[in-house]
């Protein structure tokens, strides 16, 4: 085991003395580090005996006091300063702090040089190293041994906090949820204390961030190839779990999750192309019924939900987010909108959590796999509604009107008495009425810029809005007439999403 502050403060060759913090004397040491930099506590990972010369020690009290605690916090064994030095004197706030904390003060005779104590340190390490290699062992060895229970996560996590005498969570930095579905969620009174701590940018290579919080230690540190999952370290006892240890514990941990989401990712793949041919109609009900299921996606309670958001990443990550909040998902992107059928289950709070704060969320009606069709129309007249009246989400039937309509069926049939004439005749003749009457609108009806936009000639696109109005009977030259097209694109476009 590490060699504790007492065993270092007993070796009669050092001549070393306690000046406070006694009550720390059976905390271990895992290094010795020597800094005379101003934030000595900044390179701290935990354990070490730091050293100075007494250019890092503040002249006034309450620097002195801060000193100590941030040392603490970060989770340092003891602070040894050189005598005959550069140190301040040491004020009676700071003696009596680290006798509060505890914080071990040391002084280092004149003029022992500190390379002594930081030998005898690393020679008293050397049992700890072959104990770290055989524990280093077991912690990549438990990958093996629990993947061949069913719950892979929960056990790997259980057999790694026992291993390192330590409760551990793995949460997502932004919102402190549990990372994976199976995964713990932080104590009560760790949720309020971390909240602040999250959102700092920690130290460029600082892959460890000790805190003190609420007379405990804990440790923040991310997993890597995972963005904003953190693993949260609360020893038991001491000594705190090995640093070295708890970064092999860190990448076993990413190693689990990268082959769930690589799995998930292979799930997304095929649950994309079966919606595809779920929402076009090329799928029996028996079929979607057994490839619901077989997605984990109720087949007799499900909604579909479409999505609009800037934030293509967070769409792309989408059916990630709804699995860590416990609900199975089939995505399918088009347009620029991603359609999801997920189980009714799932609720508005959870929706606007995965999609993030500034998407446009529209919910059909609970549906079966008869009806999944149906449930993409009435989640794009929702999405369309949601975001005419600039709401977060919408469910179909239960938020405003759109544009004055308020079903699907609705709007349908306004395109339908609108550009109906229009449809078929494209259907019977080629041409690009819908196109034109689309740029033409969009350009303040300028000829000119619909014809460039068109890459066409200005005679050709006076022709198309003629045809146009041979064919819905209505007079392009009045404003009511433009008004009701307008109307009826929005629509057509919502719905053809």
């Amino acid at each position: 085991m590490a060699i504790t502050v007492a065993e270092l403060l007993a070796e009669p060759q050092l001549g070393l003395t306690l000046l406070a913090g006694s009550a720390g004397k059976d905390g271990r040491i895992t290094w010795a580090h020597t800094s005379d930099l101003p934030r000595l506590w900044e390179w701290v990972t935990g354990g070490e005996l730091m050293m100075t010369n007494g250019l890092s020690i503040p002249a006034d009290a309450p620097g002195q006091v801060a000193l100590a605690e941030a040392l603490v916090g970060a989770g340092a064994s003891a602070l040894a300063i050189g005598e005959k030095m550069h140190a301040p004197e040491l004020l009676p706030e700071f003696l009596a702090a680290c006798e509060r904390l505890p914080l071990p003060l040391i002084n280092i005779p004149y003029p022992l040089p500190f390379i002594a104590i930081a030998r005898t340190v690393a020679e008293a390490s050397l049992l700890e190293e072959s104990r770290r290699l055989r524990q280093t062992a077991r912690v990549y060895d438990l990958l093996r041994t629990t993947g061949t229970i069913e719950d892979h996560w929960h056990g790997l996590l259980h057999g790694l906090a026992a291993e390192l005498d330590a409760d551990l969570f793995v949460v997502d930095r932004r919102c402190l949820h549990p990372w994976h579905p199976d995964g713990e969620p932080l104590p009560d009174f760790l949720q309020s204390e971390l909240a602040p701590l999250t959102g700092q940018t920690p130290l460029a290579g600082k892959k460890f961030q000790w805190h003190r919080l609420l007379g405990r230690h804990v440790l923040m540190m991310d997993i890597p190839t995972h963005p904003n999952a953190l693993l949260v370290v609360l020893p038991k006892s001491d000594p705190h779990p090995d640093a070295v240890v708890l970064l092999h514990a860190a990448t076993v941990l990413g190693l689990e999750l990268s082959r769930t989401v690589l799995s998930l990712e292979s799930q997304h793949r095929l649950a994309g192309e079966f919606l595809l041919q779920a929402v076009d109609g090329r799928l029996g009900i028996a079929e979607l019924e057994s490839r619901l299921t077989a997605f984990d996606v109720p087949a007799q309670s499900f909604v579909v939900v479409s999505i609009g958001s800037d934030d293509g990443e967070r769409l792309a990550n989408l059916h990630v987010e709804l699995w860590r909040h416990g609900f199975k998902a089939a995505c399918l992107r088009r347009f620029n909108t991603l359609h999801v059928a997920v189980s009714a289950a799932v609720t508005d709070d959870v929706l606007i959590h995965c999609a993030g704060p500034g998407a446009r969320i529209g919910i059909s009606s609970p549906t079966s796999a008869a009806g999944i069709q149906r449930a993409l129309q009435e989640s794009l007249w929702a999405f369309g509604s949601a975001k005419g009246n600039a709401l977060n989400l919408t469910r179909y039937a239960e938020g405003p009107s759109w544009l004055g309509l308020t079903s699907f069926e609705e709007g349908a049939a306004l395109v339908q008495r609108l550009l109906g004439p229009i449809f078929a005749y494209e259907q019977s003749q080629e041409g690009d009425l819908i196109v034109t009457l689309r740029t033409y609108l969009d350009t303040q009806r300028s000829w000119q810029k619909t014809a460039a936009a068109l890459f066409a000639h200005r005679q050709t696109v006076i022709y198309r809005i003629r045809k146009i109005s041979e064919l819905t009977g209505l007079d392009m030259t009045e404003t009511s007439t433009l008004a009701q097209l307008w109307f009826a694109l929005q629509i057509h476009e919502a719905m053809r999403k």
